[in-house]
């Protein structure tokens, strides 16, 4: 038992830690089949993959430094203003407190200034300077999609009459079909690696998910398996108690039956730990007699209907092992009825006892979706007739358990002395689709 209970935390343990980590690449290790591709991050080409591209404008450069260009200084000024602007693109648009807002924008407005100015200014080899305005417009958040598509036709278009228009230019449909090229395969890597990014991201959260989802379940049963043992086996000690001095055969019965329920109870934690426990109605009405009749409650039990599915019977067996838990520990209960219906296509459950009950707003009403629901504070079986804990446990637990499945779950004074927990279900095979996820 021991051995189980430590390496399924462990386990948990272990999927936290992989699932909590950015990038969703930890906790690999033990999958040794998983190929080594699968573990890197897909961040995607960064700002500093955009640098080389600018020595495209290396010939303009060229001409700059031979004398070749006219006015050599003002060349000189608009190839580094060229250069300094398109990296002030690119790093605003990679910046992540920036590349949502409109700077890059802005800053790609003044690129495409001095781009136009520079190339219809000394023409030739500065009209290359348009695919590299095409490569900044793609790195663009803001432009991407049909803005970008317009854009990037128009610009092409530009650039490619303006480069045959100008003599000594370089070839007219290669400028233009560059700089649509440029912008378009740009964009559609970027927007590519976003997606994978994105994706990664919903992976994780939903990984994460299952391992709270798995928390939730796990901290479920044990609180609805313990709170019905612990209650038996404080019942039967106390019965121990009383019989030993006079009925020392009769109390070693009851210390029997104690072991009992205590290797019951590790066999139910070892099927809750490992995600296989199922319960039965029938084994729970036999234990719920069982349990009240060493209580000292007079337990009527009545059963009438068709078989029902095994996940309905599962779930209405939660009920009836908290319901009588309830009544044992908190009620002062002196008769305690079970009684089930079933039909073809409902089955309800009521357990009523004539004992002191909860307070009336301890009462907790769940319905499935699209039915009215009460309002309700949680478990109405707390110590003395207040309400109980809240937020998954106890009855509060079980009405959600209901509520996901198509059922109800109400529960409250029954207007006389005494506490009634009523629990409907359809047994439908649609409305039960969802129980068998819904019980663990």
């Amino acid at each position: 038992m021991a051995q189980t209970w430590e390496a399924t935390v462990q386990h948990t343990k272990q999927q936290g830690a992989g699932t909590a980590e950015a990038g969703g690449t930890h906790g690999t290790d033990s999958d040794p089949c998983r190929p080594r591709w699968a573990e890197r991050k897909a961040d995607g080409p960064g700002k500093y993959a955009f640098l080389p591209w600018l020595l495209m404008g290396l010939g303009a450069f060229s001409n700059v430094i031979q004398g070749k260009t006219e006015h050599p200084w003002l060349a000189g000024l608009g190839l580094l203003a060229f250069n300094s602007v398109y990296i002030t693109v690119v790093w605003t648009s990679f910046d992540p407190r920036l590349r949502d807002s409109r700077r890059p924008l802005y800053a790609l407005a003044l690129l495409t200034a001095i781009t136009f100015a520079i190339a219809l200014g000394f023409g030739g080899d500065w009209f290359l300077f348009f695919p590299l305005l095409s490569l900044a417009s793609g790195t663009v958040r803001a432009l991407r999609g049909k803005k970008l598509a317009v854009w990037l036709i128009a610009l092409s278009g530009t650039a490619g009459y303006l480069t045959g228009w100008h003599d000594a230019g370089p070839g007219a449909f290669g400028v233009g079909y560059g700089t649509f090229l440029s912008g378009m395969v740009t964009s559609t890597v970027l927007s590519l690696f976003d997606t994978i990014q994105e994706l990664n991201t919903t992976r994780q959260e939903l990984a994460r998910s299952a391992v709270e989802k798995e928390r939730l379940r796990f901290s479920r049963d044990l609180h609805d398996l313990l709170g019905h043992t612990l209650s038996v086996v404080v019942v039967k000690a106390e019965a121990v108690r009383r019989l030993a001095p006079r009925n020392l055969d009769a109390a070693l019965a009851q210390v029997a039956d104690i072991e009992a329920v205590g290797r019951q109870a590790l066999t139910e934690i070892r099927e809750a730990v490992t995600g296989y426990r199922e319960g039965s109605l029938a084994t729970e009405l036999d234990r719920a007699r069982s349990v009240l009749e060493a209580a000292g409650i007079d337990p009527v039990v009545r059963q009438a209907g068709p078989p029902m599915p095994p996940q309905a019977g599962a779930l209405l067996g939660w009920v009836v092992r908290e319901g009588v838990t309830n009544t044992v520990r908190h009620s002062g209960a002196t008769h305690c009825e079970i009684s089930v219906h079933a039909d073809e296509d409902r089955v309800r459950l009521t357990i009523t006892d004539d004992g002191r009950g909860p307070l009336p707003s301890a009462a907790v009403t769940a319905a499935a979706p699209g039915q009215p629901r009460d309002g309700g504070t949680g478990n109405g079986a707390g110590t003395g007739g207040r309400p109980g804990p809240v937020g998954g446990t106890g009855l509060k637990g079980l009405a959600e358990r209901l509520a996901a499945a198509g059922g109800t779950l109400q529960s409250g004074p029954d207007g006389r002395r005494g506490f009634r927990v009523t629990a409907e279900l359809p047994v439908g095979t649609g409305d039960m689709a969802g129980a068998q996820e819904v019980n663990g």
